[in-house]
């Protein structure tokens, strides 16, 4: 059994969400002096407004889309453009992991529609052959649970009839997305940049905000996810206006966040950043004997939450409880350390490890992870 290793990584976070802060992160960094001020002075409107531009900018959004923000992180943002657009046409989803289930799901028993859920099993990607461009379409580019991503945007059509609703929360700034051909691009502070929880961005398409200009949904829509006023788009909304009452710290650590990536070279500097975190752990996993990827399809595995399942006989003959079990060593033994933290599978994936590689992660530190998961995992399996 190899020996526990020498050098521990100097930043060990490695989860999923939130993610890791930007390296040289500090509270200090944080201005102070709007904390306390009233969500509508014009001083806290100009700051949310301000962060919609770097957004922009640094995500490189086309000029003619509308970006809003959203209460609940990826997961408001999603819901508000499934119950402020959908119904006018048939809807289908890509349910490939976690979150495409749960977008499946509320669209089916919550908005009482009737969606085509097309399926694969974790690991895989659906068969996009089965899209149709009459139809809406919600799917999220990179799937945070099953470590599968979108393996290039030729499927969708470019001059489709539906809407394409993107949930791009663990892509956005880590991959590059195809603006011509979505509808609405939802992400998170809390994923690529490692901002703090709770806020989430939907970018829309000129199409988009047709369709709420025009489209009336036949439900009544809570507030917190209305885009639409009595007469359309809500286009307050897109000028640093807020749904309600939202965390001044979480848009000033945000605003630090988009900073921080346009200073160090932009979008295909962070994209970059991420790629290279990826293939240190490539390197690794090719070497290792024990785990491979959860995603099969190398087209389709992700650079950003990379998902890995254990290929060892003495494992896979174990039950699924016996193999958590497993992991739950394994991330006891790394954290106990200090060498990583949060690398377990999401709660409702194959048991197996987790790691982010987006860009706020160094790649030497994914460099000197390595060594800790082979020692955690000789350890936890002698015991």
């Amino acid at each position: 059994m190899a020996g526990k290793p020498n050098i521990k990584p100097d930043r060990p976070w490695f989860s999923s969400g939130p993610t890791a802060k930007r390296p040289g992160w500090s509270s200090q960094a944080i201005p102070h002096e709007l904390l306390g001020r009233g969500i509508r002075a014009p001083e806290v409107v100009e700051r949310f407004a301000h962060g919609l531009q770097l957004t922009r900018r640094l995500l490189q959004v086309p000029a003619a889309w509308r970006l809003v923000y959203v209460p609940g992180s990826d997961t408001g943002a999603v819901e508000a453009a499934l119950w402020s657009m959908l119904g006018e046409r048939p809807v289908q989803v890509l349910a490939f992991e976690n979150f495409g289930q749960v977008w499946a799901t509320d669209i089916r028993d919550h908005l009482k529609l009737e969606p085509e859920i097309l399926t694969a099993p974790w690991g895989a990607f659906p068969d996009v052959l089965k899209v149709d461009p009459a139809k809406d379409l919600v799917f999220p580019w990179n799937g945070t649970t099953s470590g599968v991503k979108a393996p290039d945007d030729d499927w969708i059509a470019a001059d489709r009839e539906g809407l394409v609703i993107c949930d791009a929360t663990s892509a956005a700034f880590a991959m590059p997305l195809p603006w011509d051909r979505l509808d609405v691009v939802t992400f998170s502070f809390q994923k690529a940049l490692g901002g703090e929880a709770g806020l989430g961005v939907a970018a829309l398409s000129p199409r988009a905000v047709d369709r709420l200009d025009r489209y009336t949904p036949p439900r009544p829509v809570p507030k917190v996810l209305r885009l639409r006023n009595a007469e359309g788009f809500d286009a307050a909304l897109a000028s640093g206006s807020m749904i309600n009452t939202f965390s001044v710290w979480t848009i000033e650590d945000w605003i630090d966040a988009a900073d921080w990536g346009l200073s160090v070279g932009g979008l295909p500097a962070l994209i970059s950043r991420t790629e290279a975190n990826a293939a240190a752990l490539d390197g690794w996993v090719r070497q290792t004997d024990w785990i491979d990827y959860l995603a099969t399809d190398p087209a389709t595995r992700s650079t950003t939450s990379v998902c890995l399942k254990f290929v060892d006989p003495r494992v896979t003959a174990m039950d699924e409880s016996a193999r958590q079990a497993l992991v739950k060593r394994m991330k006891a033994l790394v954290e106990g350390e200090g060498a990583a933290f949060d690398i377990e599978s999401h709660r409702n994936a194959p048991a197996g490890l987790r790691i982010w590689c987006g860009c706020t992660v160094e790649t030497a530190d994914v460099e000197a992870l390595t060594p800790w998961l082979g020692w955690a995992y000789e350890t936890a399996l002698a015991e």
